[in-house]
């Protein structure tokens, strides 16, 4: 599995998300008051950090297939190897259990 460390993306979405915490902090004690076109604005925040949450959903799910494909190579090359030990055992008289 490929181990990657946080991006600028992902320091970005958390000062993001940290902001949008703050603001509604702010505005529920009534320390910022907006007007109305601005009092959505947050919302853009929101929808940035949906959008991170779903890229990195989406690199998870590269990184399953990734070890998935891994795991069904494996299965394929262990079979061989299966069926060779499989007939030394019958083969072979010290594996014969009397």
């Amino acid at each position: 599995m490929v181990k990657r460390g946080a991006t600028i993306w992902d320091y970005i979405a958390w000062a993001s998300l940290i902001g949008v915490a703050i603001w509604l902090i702010l505005k529920l004690f009534g320390f910022i008051n907006t007007p109305a076109w601005l009092e959505y604005s947050p919302l853009a925040g929101v929808v940035y950090i949906a959008g991170w949450a779903m890229h990195k959903l989406d690199r998870a799910s590269e990184d399953i297939n990734h070890i998935n494909r891994d795991v069904r190579d494996l299965r394929n090359e262990m079979k061989p190897i299966n069926e060779n030990i499989t007939k030394i055992k019958t083969e072979c008289p010290i594996f014969d259990s009397k």
